[in-house]
């Protein structure tokens, strides 16, 4: 019976531990950021804005070939005519002069009619045009690498979030089992009347407990959120689950360069740089677009006009129209000339304003870029170096633990010495992964600042 309920209690959990062996999936850094960039609403955001530049260069390249064409149609009912002149045929009855309505007598009226207008010569202004909007294009692709670069940089610090509060959550399980064991002992001493055991150490012990507790919670917090996070960003569909391919918060793979190193790659890497040199040149283009109207402009028109009435007949005199029954067609050149110059000289000004400013903004960009280098070069510098300090304190205070717990075990030990040290090691533990986390996130906003991409950290 015991051995029928056992198997009742196993076959679930063996299903179970399937059914989740199938929905978790585990990521590395780059897929986390492939996948987080493809949900992210911002980047597709972004993503819009280049379709739509790249849809405005279409636009104005299609001024180039007829950009203006219609078609007009016109189709109703109209009465014949008659005319009481005998002998007077059809094609002239514009000669009768008591020409009249046959209201009996209804027809289809149809007319239809084309025309369209060719540039042949504008003084560069549609080539100038075409050029400023796909410079224009060109700068919106390079905002969108920027925005996409942030992206990237704040998927990155999330990722490692992850694995901080797996590393913090691990530590606190330890911390727990050598409270408990500390607890045993010290119950043991006071069952057993031990003069070394002190009043003050217990009341130290059950405000270590206390303290400990607090930190416990806050630990749960901080991973419960960052797991809604990670939920959120990865997407929940196919009801996957998705974690960190490693166990393990460890120090990015990186080799810190000299500071004129990363001030070079940011000049050539930055797209924020780049998309503002292309605005420059899309102002440019612009200023001679609108100079070029300061000309007339030469074009070529093509018109024609068809209408057909059955019982209104056409005249066989050229110079005589009748409006329900004709054909026509025309070709000629045109001349087009805005002669409102004070409003040309208002748009060269603003194209000129727009163009000193877009230059100005370039300087201000630098400008910040160098301060933010100079920053972000600063404190990744100081995390790589308080890395391996800790480390090397943290080895003193495991040290230190295993002096005190073997002084403890043979019975010349101390338990306030013993909390001290175990207090000391676990603050180390905690934050020895708190500042590998840190130098990581300066590290990846040197990279970024840098015009180098978070995702080359995952290759090195």
């Amino acid at each position: 019976m015991q051995r029928i309920l056992f198997l009742s209690l196993l076959v679930p959990l063996l299903n179970f531990t399937t059914v989740q062996a199938q929905d978790t999936l585990k990521v590395n850094l780059q897929k986390f950021i492939d996948r987080g960039l493809e949900r992210s609403g911002q980047v597709a955001y972004e993503r819009n804005s280049v379709d739509m530049s790249e849809n405005r260069v279409q636009q104005v390249k299609n001024q180039r070939i007829l950009p203006r064409i219609e078609f007009n149609s016109q189709h109703g009912v109209v009465p014949g005519v008659k005319s009481e002149v005998e002998g007077l045929s059809k094609g002239e009855y514009y000669l009768d002069p008591n020409l009249e309505n046959d209201w009996e007598d209804w027809g289809i009226f149809t007319r239809a009619e084309i025309s369209a207008i060719q540039p042949v010569y504008s003084w560069g202004a549609i080539n100038n045009a075409i050029a400023a909007a796909e410079a224009g294009a060109r700068a919106a692709e390079f905002q969108f690498s920027a925005v996409t670069a942030e992206a990237e940089v704040q998927l990155f610090e999330l990722y490692y979030s992850y694995l901080l509060a797996q590393e913090v959550e691990r530590i606190l399980v330890d911390a727990e089992d050598q409270v408990a064991q500390i607890e045993r002992q010290i119950e043991n001493m006071q069952e057993e009347g031990d003069p070394d055991l002190k009043e003050a150490d217990v009341f130290k012990f059950e405000i270590f407990k206390t303290e400990f507790e607090v930190q416990r919670e806050e630990v749960k917090q901080s991973v419960s959120s960052i797991t809604r996070i990670w939920d959120y960003v990865m997407g929940d569909e196919q009801g996957i689950v998705y974690e960190p391919e490693e166990s393990f918060l460890d120090p990015v793979a990186h080799d810190l360069q000299s500071y004129d190193y990363y001030q070079q790659m940011a000049v050539s890497n930055r797209p924020e740089l780049k998309g503002v040199d292309a605005g420059i040149e899309a102002m440019d283009k612009s200023k001679d677009a609108v100079k070029a109207q300061q000309y007339p402009a030469l074009f070529l028109g093509i018109s024609g006009s068809y209408a057909n009435t059955p019982n209104r007949p056409r005249q066989t005199n050229p110079f005589i129209i009748n409006n329900t029954n004709y054909s026509s067609a025309a070709v000629g050149f045109g001349i087009r000339q805005n002669l409102n110059f004070r409003s040309i000289r208002n748009q060269l000004e603003r194209a000129d304003i727009e163009y000193n400013r877009v230059q100005d903004l370039k300087s201000a960009l630098m400008d910040g870029i160098y301060l933010d280098l100079n920053e972000k070069y600063r404190e990744a510098s100081v995390a790589d170096v308080k890395v391996n300090q800790i480390e090397e304190a943290l080895s003193t205070a495991r040290n230190w633990v295993r002096h005190e717990q073997l002084n403890y075990d043979i019975g010349f030990g101390d338990v306030e010495e013993l909390l001290n040290a175990m207090q000391k090691e676990l603050e180390l533990r905690v934050e020895l992964k708190q500042n590998v986390f840190d130098l990581n996130k300066k590290v990846a906003a040197l990279y970024r600042v840098s015009g180098i991409s978070v995702q080359q950290l995952s290759v090195n």
